[in-house]
């Protein structure tokens, strides 16, 4: 099983030329303002801070790469969407960085969508899923927070996902908890099963 034994921030970048410039793999990890991003980021390299949790969501204006295990791959995270607080500017300047990144990367492997556990999917979720959808780009469904929904609660509420979603029931979904630890090593199988490929 891959262990995660390094990590650390390389560089922000808000355009391609900053990009860094090699055929390193990346995954990265999309979702909405205060969905749990940084957190799960940290749970996963072990660290407290590599990546920010804000008190303001939608902070992470950039697009942030982490460089894991001495270049074996990169973390990239990018911006939260659906957070209301952001100008109009800031949110029309990393629409299209965001797009850029995820149409023409080619060290891109797959992506993570994350989407808490506790409600139905936003509609800047549903509309995520769509692009990610059309643009045809592996993906993967995270459930965040699951430590606050009580386990039997647990089929109801993927149930709700995927339909909100209108994905097959059979769709695979891993649930995560920071707080509890639950689900690294589903993640941790998932980035091994594509660095192999």
């Amino acid at each position: 099983m891959l262990e995660i034994k390094q990590a650390q921030f390389l560089t922000s970048a808000v355009q391609q030329s900053q990009w860094p410039d090699d055929q390193i793999p990346e995954f990265c990890f999309v979702g909405r303002s205060n969905v749990g991003k940084s957190s799960f980021i940290n749970t996963l390299v072990n660290q407290k801070n590599l990546a920010r949790v804000s008190q303001t969501p939608g902070k992470t204006q950039v697009l942030n790469f982490f460089t894991i295990n001495h270049n074996q791959f990169r973390f990239v995270d990018v911006p939260g969407y659906g957070f209301a607080k952001i100008s109009k500017t800031k949110q029309e300047q990393f629409g299209p960085m965001m797009e850029e990144y995820l149409t023409t990367r080619k060290n891109l492997k797959a992506i993570f969508l994350l989407l808490d556990f506790r409600h139905p999917p936003s509609k800047d979720d549903i509309l995520m899923w769509q692009y990610l959808s059309a643009i045809k780009v592996k993906t993967y469904f995270i459930a965040t927070k699951v430590d606050k929904v009580s386990k039997n609660q647990y089929l109801k509420q993927k149930k709700l996902l995927l339909t909100t979603l209108a994905l097959p029931s059979t769709t695979p979904l891993i649930l995560f908890s920071s707080y509890q630890k639950i689900g690294i090593d589903d993640v941790l199988s998932v980035f091994e099963k594509n660095l192999n490929k």
